[in-house]
């Protein structure tokens, strides 16, 4: 792209911008809101406090970004992955996984088809009980079921 060009496109986004700056400052819900802010800060300045202070209080959950202004969630931890194993009835090959990154399992996609692959699928979770309910011996893996 040419420099005039890129000018050119940033003069028009920056009328569109001001345009819409423009429309905002006129919108009376935006003054209203404005007005709140500016009696909120009036009443938290005397004691101290700020509008960081405030969301803190009403909701503890949210924390503030390092050095920023946005308010995010704090982070959760993600459940883990079940383990998938696929059993191909036609070979007896199993493989177990969490994701789809798997070459024998890209491969049987392309030959079978994604409905034919999942229903090879069983959850490690019933294999487990399968195995003490059926009593395979320990230690010989999962190729017996």
């Amino acid at each position: 792209m040419s420099r005039l060009t890129e000018y050119r496109r940033l003069e028009q986004q920056s009328t569109e911008q001001r345009s819409r700056l423009d429309e905002l400052r006129s919108d009376p819900t935006v003054e209203k809101e404005m007005e709140f802010e500016g009696k909120l800060h009036e009443l938290l300045y005397p004691h101290g406090k700020g509008l960081d202070d405030m969301v803190d209080r009403l909701d503890p959950r949210f924390s503030r970004v390092q050095g920023g202004q946005v308010a995010v969630p704090a982070k959760r931890s993600r459940q883990a992955r079940r383990v998938k194993v696929y059993r191909n009835p036609l070979t007896g090959e199993i493989v177990e996984s969490k994701g789809g990154n798997n070459r024998l399992l890209a491969a049987w996609k392309a030959q079978f088809g994604h409905e034919e692959l999942e229903s090879w699928v069983k959850w490690l979770s019933q294999l487990m009980r399968l195995r003490s309910v059926c009593r395979y011996p320990v230690g010989q893996g999962l190729r017996h079921l």
